[in-house]
């Protein structure tokens, strides 16, 4: 669900160096990185960790997921996915959350003002 190829940002990820450019891309220019076709911004009814921790679980998610986060300690790990978002969801630095590959996941952007932008990363199924 990349903007850039899948090739050229595994390529990127792979790399500490590249990594952290990648990481720093979405903070003000995640447009460019992800592909927006798939992204669904989130409104207020679904707010808290618990609560989009629900709905992805209703989508389908597994317990687990993959974190790209500019939290360093989250960063390139798999963890519980009640976890991660529990860490991630409001924080203010951008994250997303792979819940299936290329299928569904969740993206904070950086917080400048107000709550920080939030999406469901979902592609529909062929």
């Amino acid at each position: 669900m990349c903007a850039a190829s899948d090739g050229r940002a595994r390529f990127e990820l792979a790399s500490p160096a590249r990594r952290g450019a990648f990481l720093s891309r979405l903070c003000h220019q995640y447009a460019d990185v992800l592909d927006t076709r798939y992204l669904i911004a989130l409104e207020g009814a679904i707010s808290g960790h618990r609560a989009t921790l629900s709905a992805l679980l209703g989508r389908g998610a597994p317990r687990t997921c993959y974190v790209l986060s500019s939290i360093a300690e989250l960063d390139g790990r798999e963890l519980p996915l009640a976890h991660a978002l529990e860490r991630v969801v409001g924080y203010g630095l951008p994250s997303v959350v792979i819940c299936i590959a290329g299928r569904l996941g969740y993206f904070e952007a950086e917080q400048e003002h107000g709550p920080p932008p939030r999406y469901w990363l979902e592609r529909p199924q062929i």
